[in-house]
């Protein structure tokens, strides 16, 4: 926990991000691609005095929360109303310093795996002072999750808070060392939601943490494990998913190669090997996602799609050539995205 820290009124915002390759490698020690993107959430901080955090939001009109300037830990994650409890897992970590009236308000569509709620944490947490590097700031913000039963891994507060403008951060979990790849001129990230609305906390993701971490107790850690080992892994199922894992590792660098080289198609072959593995080994597709990345796939210009986040719903990304997709005619939203300084970075170039 950290020391009681000063409070910043004014404007706070934390990026969205959107995940080119590597997911549920984060809480396996494994490789992730991710960029930090424009849309994002804003909190609004206004010093009150007095002993309680206000807290209300846009997108819960009527509704407020109040919490203790001081939270109970054992409350945290029973506060009501229940959007609010990131909020107070913030305030009960960080330890701001004075009471504050906070609003929310988001450009990113919720339950969209765009990680709306790492947004708002790093958002929270330059809010409520916390000082340090995006490994720091990221540990707490991950922590606050934990805080309310939500068991994710470092990569989405990670991203929010280190991303760099035109680059992706290539990420290695066991180590903690980051890499910006610079995303070539030529290529074009869109984002197209798929209006599968999820809910990390009621959908399987809890279950894929537990079964990859049954798999890890046989082979080890499985983002530093090899294809050999999952011989050891006489469940068909924990083999499944320790088999998506092990490859998803091997793509993101494959990937990375890729965007390095300027070779668009070998990059975007490897996103659909990767949505392949999540739909089938990791089974955190659906089918409504994976009719959206056929269509998407199928168009011309368009280089790869797969899902993104953890699944069950959600958007997908699409690596194109610039203008292979027109966002207004998709009949769904969509977003032509850029990659953006993460807070911590952005605090830092002030």
């Amino acid at each position: 926990m950290h020391d009681e820290r000063g409070t910043s009124a004014g404007i706070h915002t934390g990026p969205g991000r959107v995940n080119l390759i590597g997911d549920h490698t984060d809480y396996n020690e494994g490789l992730a691609l991710p960029m930090a993107i424009g849309l994002g959430v804003t909190v609004a901080v206004t010093a009150t005095g007095g002993d309680q955090v206000l807290v209300t939001s846009d997108a819960y009109p009527g509704e407020r929360a109040v919490v203790a300037l001081v939270p109970d830990a054992d409350t945290v994650a029973t506060l009501e109303p229940a959007w609010a409890r990131l909020v107070a897992a913030l305030v009960l970590l960080a330890r701001p310093a004075e009471a504050v009236d906070v609003h929310i308000t988001s450009t990113l569509p919720r339950g969209s795996g765009l990680s709306s709620s790492a947004a708002l944490s790093v958002a929270l947490a330059d809010a409520f002072g916390v000082e340090g590097d995006a490994r720091s700031v990221a540990a707490l913000c991950r922590e606050a999750e934990h805080r309310i039963g939500v068991p994710v891994g470092l990569m989405d507060p990670l991203v929010c808070a280190g991303g760099r403008a035109g680059s992706a951060l290539r990420i290695d979990f066991a180590t903690g060392v980051t890499r910006d790849v610079p995303l070539p001129a030529a290529a074009e990230v869109v984002v197209v939601d798929s209006e599968v609305r999820r809910d990390l906390r009621s959908s399987a993701y809890a279950t894929r943490v537990a079964e990859c971490g049954a798999a890890a107790a046989v082979v080890g850690p499985l983002g530093l494990a090899g294809p050999d080992d999952l011989i050891a892994l006489r469940d068909p199922i924990l083999r499944r998913r320790a088999r998506h894992v092990v490859s998803e590792c091997a793509r993101v660098d494959a990937f990375a190669q890729a965007l390095s080289a300027g070779d668009l198609a070998a990059a975007g072959n490897q996103m659909d090997a990767s949505h392949r593995s999540l739909a089938v080994d990791f089974e955190v597709s659906t089918p409504d996602l994976d009719d959206l990345v056929a269509s998407l796939r199928a168009r011309p210009g368009v280089h790869g799609a797969r899902m993104t986040g953890a699944g069950f719903g959600g958007c997908v990304v699409v690596l194109g050539e610039p203008g292979a997709l027109e966002v207004g005619a998709l009949g769904r939203p969509a977003w032509r995205v850029g990659a953006v300084d993460g807070t911590v970075t952005a605090r830092a170039r002030r």
